[in-house]
């Protein structure tokens, strides 16, 4: 049975309002044969109180210039002559128009997001720290990412965690490229895949702030590979591009085409031979276009964030492309009389058509399984390996009969390119998934308990629906919001399941949801610190001894402390219209971590005191809880590899930071200590890039 399509919610599709954009970049409009797909019409979500800028929920535009030291004025998408035209014309001297493309695009890609989680999408919080970096005060809920089309005077554009912000620069060309004249003007605002790229990179710093932690090769990695991936399959939303490209490779989609490039403007504009990247190929010293082969030693090799996340890019569409051939590959048979290879000459409308329509599909549905995953990712030290774990975990919940094999595409793809999760007694589908904690033939490892813990633990468990909620009045429902209705699993009144808030759904409101992630998080820690979990903290990762080391921070008890760091629901619309609802507990610890191991040494000994000795870096541990809101049992327990005391992986982490410390791929801990830390990561990240047209 083929898998349905997401949707917002149970009930009609909500009000959408229709923006003009670039479907990839303006230099596309140059190309006459590209010149029928060089616009899109997107269908966003409808804000009834949308203010100019636009300024609406989600996002605000600022079009302030810093080198002009200008103010563009804004759009007013409300205006009745520019509703009734689908919003601003596209123009590339049009500063409105630049607002209008950033906020439709950024829209769009926070609603891929919404629809496959079942949640509505939240931004990272603010977090205030004095000058030794300690946090002061609370966190605090940021209601709209900032977003600046006209920020920079350079050939970069970043997501600022700082700022909770999307910088875009401009630059002048050399005249590279179709329609790119000499002296011309290259706005990075104006690439559909620009400004998804950076908008990804905000959601996921929402989902996983400590995902910008490099602690290991593939962190930074994962950020780029994965903000790759949104940004290129969204454009199979898109019938019209679609149809085009199959039309033109006949539906070998294998083939050289725009469906596999990104940045293809930007690209060209700094001197290469072809876009950013490429999913497909590059071009050689020749300049001749080159299919890339998957090798293992590719990725042993790549070193450089971009690089090593166009490798996960690569396998990603990798296991699309397969995907693709089995969904068509009937057509294929009867289109060519049974030999499967067609006859010169165009294809038929017909069978583009069709084409594109299981293209489309199977793009939406692999778009949807990476979203999925990083629900079933550890919440800190994240891999190629556990993301590919993540993915499988997510999507085998959803649909336990993979009757179309895609999760066996996905496994060999990132086969053939060296990645392999770390733990796997072999890559099949049910080896690479998480082990259930309820699955009696689930082997024991460091990672899964014994039976008997399992047992044990499940009863502790469902101690946390026994606890009274904390000392906190309800939030009233935000002024002009959309309404609310009770999400499946919640209970009326009275104890039990109703400690915790689980009205996160897509028609919250935000900040209301915001807030109960703090209430319920209250929750967990009271449970996680209880007596009847106490016994058991090492299952999961955790450790509350008095004989930790004294760099682990601690509470107030003098406990190493645990950080409740977010409690969320997952909503994912399975076969037969059934909903399956998750609860994803995210819990860290963090310890004081030094370069110098005798600096480390004293510390741990209480020999020196923590406050006068400022860390060079944190060290984190923790684990993913996946919680059945019914049921009230745990899942899965999606473990760091050791503890926040393991001595082996702290080292392992050293290793890695004092070695690249000064190093782009390392840019989260800037400069050895001493000198200044650049919080903004990814702007170093994106102004050192050497684009990379080749893995």
């Amino acid at each position: 049975m083929a898998r349905p399509a997401p949707t917002r919610s149970g009930h009609d599709k909500p009000a959408r309002r229709r923006l003009r954009v670039f479907a990839f970049d303006p230099g596309v409009r140059a190309e006459l044969d590209n010149l029928s797909i060089s616009e899109l019409t997107l269908d966003v979500l409808w804000e009834d109180e949308l203010g100019e800028g636009p300024s609406g929920q989600y996002v605000e535009v600022i079009d302030y210039d810093p080198a002009s030291k200008a103010f563009y004025a804004p759009v007013k998408l409300d205006d009745r002559y520019l509703l009734a035209q689908d919003g601003v014309a596209p123009a590339e001297g049009l500063p409105q128009f630049h607002q209008q493309m950033v906020y439709a695009v950024a829209m769009n890609t926070i609603d891929h997001f919404e629809r496959a989680l079942g949640r509505v999408a939240m931004w990272a919080d603010r977090i205030v720290r004095d000058d030794e970096g300690r946090v002061i005060g609370r966190p605090q809920f940021v209601p709209r990412l900032r977003i600046y089309p006209h920020a920079l005077r350079e050939a970069n554009a970043y997501y600022s965690p700082k700022k909770k912000a999307l910088l875009f620069g401009y630059f002048p060309t050399p005249g590279r490229g179709p329609g790119q004249a000499r002296g011309g003007i290259v706005f990075t605002c104006l690439s559909y895949d620009v400004v998804a790229h950076e908008t990804t990179h905000a959601l996921l710093d929402g989902l996983h702030p400590s995902f910008n932690e490099a602690t290991n090769i593939d962190v930074h990695a994962l950020h780029e590979g994965f903000a790759d991936i949104v940004a290129l399959f969204q454009r199979f939303a898109h019938p019209e591009i679609l149809e085009h490209v199959i039309a033109k490779t006949r539906g070998d989609l294998e083939k050289q085409n725009m469906l596999g490039q990104l940045a293809r403007q930007f690209g060209l504009a700094l001197g290469m031979r072809s876009a950013l990247r490429d999913a497909l190929g590059h071009r050689d010293t020749r300049g001749q276009w080159v299919a890339h082969t998957p090798d293992e030693k590719k990725l042993q090799a790549a070193r450089e964030p971009h690089e090593r996340g166009g490798i996960l890019l690569a396998a990603v569409f990798s296991a699309f492309l397969a995907i693709y051939k089995i969904r068509s590959a009937d057509l294929f048979r009867i289109a060519s009389n049974g030999t499967g290879v067609l006859t010169a000459g165009e294809i038929h409308p017909d069978l583009v058509r069709r084409l594109a329509r299981e293209a489309a599909s199977a793009a939406d549905t692999v778009l949807t399984m990476c979203i999925r995953g990083l629900d079933y990712c550890p919440p800190v030290d994240v891999d190629f390996g556990t993301y590919l774990r993540g993915v499988v975990t997510a999507d085998a919940e959803v649909y336990p009969q993979d009757d179309h094999h895609f999760r066996d595409a996905f496994i060999e793809a990132f086969r053939k390119w060296g990645i392999y999760p770390e733990g796997v007694r072999s890559m099949s589908d049910r080896e690479v998934r998480y082990p259930r904690m309820d699955d009696e033939l689930a082997p024991t490892t460091a990672n899964m308990p014994t039976p008997a813990e399992r047992q044990s633990i499940q009863q502790a468990v469902s101690r946390i629906f026994e606890l009274e909620p904390p000392d906190e009045p309800p939030s009233p429902p935000a002024k002009g919001t959309r309404g609310r209705r009770r999400s499946p699993g919640q209970r009326a009144s009275g104890t039990g399941l109703d400690a915790l808030r689980l009205d996160w759904d897509l028609s919250a409101d935000r900040k209301r949801a915001w807030r109960n992630i703090r209430h319920n998080a209250v929750i967990v820690h009271n449970w996680l610190t209880g007596p009847a979990m106490h016994h058991h903290l090492h299952v999961l990762g955790l450790t509350v001894s008095a004989d930790a080391p004294r760099s682990v921070y601690r509470d107030e008890k003098g406990l190493p402390a645990i950080e409740v760091h977010s409690v969320r629901v997952a909503r994912r619309r399975g076969p037969r219209d059934t909903l399956v609802t998750d609860i994803v507990v995210e819990v860290r610890q963090r310890r004081r971590a030094y370069f110098d191991p005798k600096v480390q040494a004293r510390v741990d000994a209480g020999r020196e005191h923590d406050r006068e000795k400022k860390p060079d870096f944190r060290f984190r541990r923790g684990c993913t809880l996946i919680i059945d809101p019914d049921t009230q049992r745990v899942h899965y327990v999606i473990r760091t590899r050791g503890d926040v005391t393991d001595a082996a992986e702290l080292e392992r982490v050293r290793k890695f930071v004092t070695r690249g410390a000064a190093e782009v791929e390392n840019a989260f801990y800037g400069p050895p200590a001493g000198a200044d830390i650049d919080d903004e990561h990814f702007a170093v990240l994106h102004r050192h890039h050497a684009a990379v047209s080749e893995f």
